[in-house]
């Protein structure tokens, strides 16, 4: 299932057509995929940059051309005799920034296309470095030619080239065997809800927002502040407006009650905020 499938899925059990998710699960993947519907898909820059973390299976032995277990195999498997010391050794090498070259089966763009698809088609695919942060790359085992790993890594960083590359470090080539999503920026596994579960409340439009993050639970960055009714009249039409804010954020979230979030505003200077995102 791929993380579109996902979107398909929810579509029909809410009735909602505009729903958008926040970076995309490889389809051999499971875990968390934040995913944001109607009004809620403005919010989609803010969560743009969200560290993500993974657990996960390595294979060592051979490549793939794809770089995980759904590629076809770029050779023999070279039956390797590793230690776990051997393969951590290996690996504390993925720490902190560095150039990270993306598979070439991704959804990087060419003049357009994506990579994948060239690469189905036979065609070259020229891909440049990116920058990617690691913050942690702990190999928690090794069980034979198969090492288990958790790993947090910056958005639009493949944990798959990074198996790719221990492979190649080790000399035996390897691939990514398995992979689990536990958390996306502020969201986390045990906040997840299965697909089955909500496809057994379609229909009950109710129960689906209580399964919900609270609003004031997103973008936890910002404060949240309440408005009065002129100062939200103001915002929603895109004037500046005072706010009971004190701190000195240089964004907020902007609530009418509880749960009803109007927008996104801008501190302009002291209680003054100008509304960067208006949910309508």
């Amino acid at each position: 299932m791929t993380s579109h499938d996902v979107v398909g899925k929810l579509r029909r059990i809410t009735g909602e057509k505009s729903i958008g998710h926040l970076g995309t699960l490889d389809p051999m993947a499971t875990g968390v995929l934040p995913l944001l519907l109607g009004k809620y898909t403005r919010l989609a820059q803010y969560f743009s940059s969200a560290e993500k973390s993974y657990t996960g299976t390595i294979r060592f032995g051979f490549a793939t051309d794809t770089y995980d277990a759904e590629g076809e195999a770029a050779g023999p498997d070279s039956a390797p005799e590793l230690s776990l010391a051997q393969v951590r050794a290996a690996a504390s090498r993925f720490n902190g920034e560095m150039q990270q070259m993306p598979p070439a089966y991704s959804a990087k763009k060419i003049a357009g296309k994506p990579a994948y698809k060239l690469a189905r088609e036979g065609l070259p695919v020229v891909l440049k470095t990116a920058t990617v942060h690691i913050t942690d790359f702990t190999i928690t085992n090794l069980e034979g030619a198969a090492a288990s790993f958790a790993m947090s890594i910056s958005a639009g960083g493949y944990v798959r080239s990074i198996a790719h590359e221990l492979g190649q470090d080790l000399g035996c080539g390897a691939h990514l065997s398995a992979l689990r999503r536990t958390q996306a920026g502020a969201f986390t596994l045990s906040e997840a809800h299965a697909l089955n579960e909500l496809e057994a409340l379609a229909g009950n439009l109710d129960a689906l927002e209580l399964l919900s993050v609270h609003p004031r639970l997103l973008l936890p960055q910002m404060p949240s502040v309440t408005g009065d009714a002129m100062a939200l009249g103001r915002l929603r039409n895109g004037a500046q407006a005072n706010l009971p804010e004190f701190s000195r954020a240089p964004m907020v979230k902007v609530f009418a009650g509880q749960r009803e979030l109007v927008g996104i505003a801008k501190r302009i200077a002291g209680t003054l905020f100008q509304p960067v995102v208006v949910m309508g």
